[in-house]
């Protein structure tokens, strides 16, 4: 849903910046690398000790280094299927990242084996939520849904929460309880989403297998 809306907004936003990259020789493939590197860093340093505020400051730096690659791809002509492939592929690694950082404090100093275990199932659930409509492309089908939790609000929910729980570390009473509850809408979100995306799959390839049989019988 925000994928809409927030990535035309940024995409204009900030353009003159993958201007900038471009004119001082910096390849979208390069920006897509150094992003993402930076997101793991942010997410693997930072979130199994705790800093929530600080590795989400680190994080959001360079998670938007997702929309800069594209945008200069299109600006110097020069998008690719491999390109897009490296984006989204990596894409992956850094939401793994960034769920494993929380699940690894949860099963060490986070000491909350049941909020580890949500965190996974985000993690895994996020990963299959792409695959679903992945998957359903490649076979030839639209997959023509707008799911409730995508990647777009994965990623604003958990990191919203975490930099504002990182507060909690400047003594803001009581608002570290906005994680768990941010990781359990996220869970919940992911398990719709999953559902919309396999039954719109499911009834998509009814209907196109029913249109190739109608055909053959019409041949």
């Amino acid at each position: 849903m925000l994928n809409k809306y927030a990535r035309a907004f940024f995409t204009r936003v900030l353009t003159p910046f993958a201007a900038l990259l471009l004119r001082l020789g910096v390849s979208p493939d390069a920006v897509t690398l150094i992003g993402t590197g930076g997101v793991m860093a942010g997410a693997l340093v930072f979130y199994p000790q705790g800093e929530f505020f600080w590795g989400t400051v680190v994080i959001t730096l360079f998670v938007f280094s997702d929309l800069v690659d594209g945008n200069m791809a299109r600006q110097a002509g020069t998008s690719s299927r491999w390109g897009a492939f490296l984006d989204s592929t990596l894409d992956r690694v850094a939401d793994a990242a960034i769920f494993g950082g929380l699940a690894l404090w949860y099963a060490g100093r986070g000491d909350d084996l049941v909020l580890c275990a949500v965190t996974i199932f985000c993690l895994a659930s996020g990963q299959v939520v792409s695959y679903t409509k992945a998957r359903g492309e490649s076979i030839g089908l639209p997959v023509n849904v707008n799911g409730l939790i995508e990647r777009a609000e994965r990623l604003v929910i958990s990191l919203v929460a975490c930099g504002f729980a990182g507060l909690h570390k400047f003594g803001v009473p009581h608002i570290d309880v906005l994680l768990p509850i941010a990781l359990w809408v996220v869970a919940v979100g992911s398990l719709v989403t999953l559902g919309q995306r396999v039954v719109t799959v499911r009834r998509e390839a009814a209907e196109a297998d029913a249109a190739t049989q109608a055909g053959s019988e019409t041949a």
